[in-house]
């Protein structure tokens, strides 16, 4: 079984993130894919107070819809959750390839801003080895929406600086460039449009849509 892992805070789970999966299901021809919500991120500070049961129960909501339609290859794994502390992909990589018994590498799927910064990852070079890395297209428009006070606060020697279109040839790893769609979407502006009464029902799954109204999270309002 192939099984690629994509990694994130997911606050919340959108339509990119959607569309991401399941390229790398239809085009690089995976069996599933694992979204894996982060405990604590070693590298920025998450912005709400939305808890990481929360990040992941949209997530498995979002996977237990897709199933009943039919798309089983999508799967809510909860590992740094459980784990605790802060949360690092070689230690995930390890679990999951173990967990599913797996007698290949999973893959670990980045986009190109997490792409920038790899060189300062926890084990960056181990986790090249016990992975196939596949790195994906993305956009940092927000749309013309201010974000500023949604935004996630990068810790230590990490900046929000963007990789540009050549960044796939500074970066050093083998890997797999994914020709994925790209959305100009983000978490960031999706929490900002819920605050601020704007439009954002169609950005997410329905499923994900209905979790956050039965929550009344992000300051949704009835």
């Amino acid at each position: 079984m192939k099984i690629a892992l994509l990694g994130g805070s997911f606050n919340p789970l959108h339509i990119g993130h959607c569309m991401l999966a399941e390229t790398v299901i239809q085009e690089l021809h995976y069996d599933k894919v694992l979204f894996v919500p982060v405990n604590i991120p070693p590298h920025k500070q998450l912005s709400d107070k939305v808890s990481a049961q929360d990040r992941f129960e949209m997530i498995k909501a979002f996977c237990q819809s897709s199933a009943e339609k039919g798309k089983d290859y999508f799967i809510a794994e909860d590992c740094e959750l459980k784990r605790g502390g802060i949360s690092y992909t070689y230690d995930t990589l390890v679990y999951v390839t173990e967990k599913y018994k797996l007698d290949g590498k999973p893959a670990f799927i980045m986009g190109q801003e997490t792409a920038a910064q790899f060189d300062k990852w926890h084990k960056a070079s181990e986790i090249a080895k016990i992975a196939d890395l596949i790195l994906a297209r993305r956009h940092p428009d927000n749309n013309g929406i201010d974000t500023k006070v949604f935004e996630n606060v990068p810790l230590g020697n990490y900046t929000n600086n963007f990789a540009g279109d050549d960044f796939e040839k500074s970066f050093k790893y083998e890997h797999i460039m994914l020709e994925n769609p790209v959305l100009p979407i983000s978490s960031t502006e999706i929490r900002s449009r819920i605050a601020n009464g704007k439009g954002w029902r169609y950005l997410v799954p329905e499923a994900v849509f209905q979790y956050i109204i039965d929550h009344n999270l992000y300051g949704t309002k009835r």
